[in-house]
């Protein structure tokens, strides 16, 4: 209760989630997938077992969303996965996409 004289202020907070987005695995016919294996362990911090499982996906489906986080950290992981790719000569593409 506001005293006499006294202002009484109401202040509201809205606190949003950060948007979030995936990073997206596309196919293709060159790049090994003994390679994308170990793009998905070393970038994306998959185990072996989830590393094959979303290869497989990859291969048969075409695409395969392989993690969620925010744009800056998504973009750096499609980057640096781009990057060991055009190293390694491979067509290998990534995508970011919004959750």
């Amino acid at each position: 209760m506001a005293v006499r004289g006294e202002m009484s202020e109401k202040t509201r907070s809205r606190i949003r989630e950060p948007k979030r987005y995936q990073v997206i695995m596309h196919n293709d016919d060159y790049t090994p997938m003994d390679f994308v294996v170990d793009i998905l362990m070393s970038i994306f911090h998959k185990n072996e077992a989830e590393a094959n499982i979303l290869m497989m996906k990859v291969h048969r489906e075409g695409e395969a969303a392989v993690g969620s986080y925010s744009y800056d950290v998504a973009i750096s992981k499609q980057r640096m996965a781009a990057a060991l790719a055009a190293e390694e000569g491979y067509p290998f593409r990534l995508s970011v996409r919004e959750v």
